[in-house]
C-alpha cells in the first residue's frame, strides 16, 4: 500500500514536469525562421533596414538568418535554394532584383515558401515588395541639385542597374533633367558594389581632370549617398566648390556634409525603420492566413538640405 502511495506522490510531481516539457517542445516547433539573403550588406542603408527588420522579427519570436553574397548575384540564388533546403517559413529579399534570382524563386515556390522583397521589387514568386516611392526621390533630389546649380550647367549621374530602386530613382531624376532645358546630362556611370564610396572618389577624380579647362560641370546627381559621399571628397581635394551634389538615404554620413554647407546639397530620408516594421507586420499577417490586397507597398521619403 506504502509503494502504491510513493508511486502516486512521484507521478503527481513528475506530472508538470512531463507537461512543461511537452509545452516547451511544442512552443519550439512554433517558431517562425526567416531567410533574409541580400548582394548588398555591405551597403549601409541594406545593413540598417535587415538589421531593423531582424531586431521587428525577434521580437515577435522569429529566428532569422542573414545571408550576404557581397555583390555576387549568382551566389543569392545558391542562398535562397540553401534556405529552401533548411526549410525555412519564409524568405526575405534584401534588395537586390528578384529578376535576377528566378531560379531560386522557382525553388522557393516550388516548395510552397514565401519570398518577400524589402526594398527590392517584383517578380513571379514573390508575395509582395515594400519600399520606398523611388521615382520620386529620384525627382525630388533631381530638382534639389537644379535649384542649387541654378537651373544651367552640365551634369554626371552615378546609377546602380542591378538595383531596381536605384534604377527607378534615375529614371525620375532624368525626367527631371530633361525638363529644365539648362540642364544637360553629359555622362551616365555604373557605380560598384561593394566599394561605392571609392569608386564614385575615383570616377569624380578622373571627371574632374577632364573638366579643368572650361569647368563646365556643375552637378552630380547619385543614386544614393555613397557615390555621393565619394564624390564630395574628390571635389573637396580639388576645390571644386562650384559642382554640387546630392544623395538619397537620408545615412548620418550625408547629413553631416550637407550640414557642413560644402559641395554635397542634400539627400532625402527613407524611412527604414516603418520600411523594416511594415515588412515583418505583414509577414506575420501573411502567415496567419490573412488576405494581402496589395504587393506593392511605398513608404514617403522626406528632403534633407542645409
Amino acid at each position: 500500500m506504502r509503494k502504491i502511495i510513493v508511486l502516486s506522490l512521484i507521478a503527481v510531481f513528475l506530472l508538470p514536469i512531463a507537461v512543461t516539457a511537452a509545452g516547451s517542445q511544442e512552443d519550439k516547433a512554433d517558431v517562425k525562421t526567416i531567410a533574409v539573403v541580400t548582394p548588398y550588406m555591405a551597403n549601409a542603408t541594406t545593413a540598417y533596414v535587415i538589421e531593423q527588420f531582424k531586431a521587428d522579427a525577434e521580437q515577435k519570436g522569429w529566428k532569422v538568418r542573414v545571408s550576404d553574397t557581397a555583390g555576387d548575384f549568382g551566389m543569392v540564388v545558391s542562398r535562397i535554394e540553401d534556405a529552401v533546403a533548411q526549410n525555412v517559413d519564409a524568405i526575405v529579399l534584401g534588395m537586390g532584383d528578384p529578376a535576377q534570382m528566378t531560379k531560386g524563386l522557382i525553388t522557393a515556390r516550388e516548395a510552397g515558401i514565401p519570398v518577400f522583397g524589402l526594398d527590392a521589387g517584383l517578380a513571379d514568386g514573390v508575395v509582395l515588395n515594400i519600399t520606398s516611392d523611388n521615382t520620386d526621390l529620384g525627382k525630388q533630389t533631381a530638382q534639389l541639385l537644379v535649384d542649387a546649380m541654378g537651373g544651367k550647367g552640365e551634369i554626371v549621374m552615378y546609377t546602380h542597374d542591378p538595383h531596381p530602386g536605384v534604377r527607378a530613382r534615375a529614371v525620375g531624376a532624368e525626367e527631371v533633367f530633361n525638363s529644365n532645358p539648362g540642364i544637360k546630362i553629359v555622362n551616365k556611370f555604373h557605380i560598384d558594389v561593394p566599394g561605392p564610396v571609392d569608386n564614385a572618389r575615383k570616377i569624380t577624380e578622373d571627371i574632374i581632370t577632364a573638366d579643368s579647362s572650361d569647368k563646365s560641370l556643375k552637378g552630380i546627381w547619385a543614386g544614393w549617398d555613397e557615390p555621393a559621399y565619394g564624390a564630395t571628397q574628390a571635389l573637396e581635394a580639388a576645390s571644386r566648390t562650384d559642382v554640387k551634389v546630392v544623395g538619397i538615404d537620408g545615412t548620418d554620413f550625408a547629413k553631416a556634409e550637407i550640414d557642413k554647407g560644402g559641395s554635397f546639397a542634400g539627400t532625402i530620408e527613407q524611412d527604414f525603420d516603418q520600411m523594416a516594421e511594415k515588412l515583418a507586420d505583414l509577414i506575420e499577417s501573411y502567415m496567419a492566413g490573412e488576405e494581402l490586397t496589395e504587393n506593392w507597398y511605398q513608404i514617403p521619403g522626406k528632403l534633407y538640405k542645409k
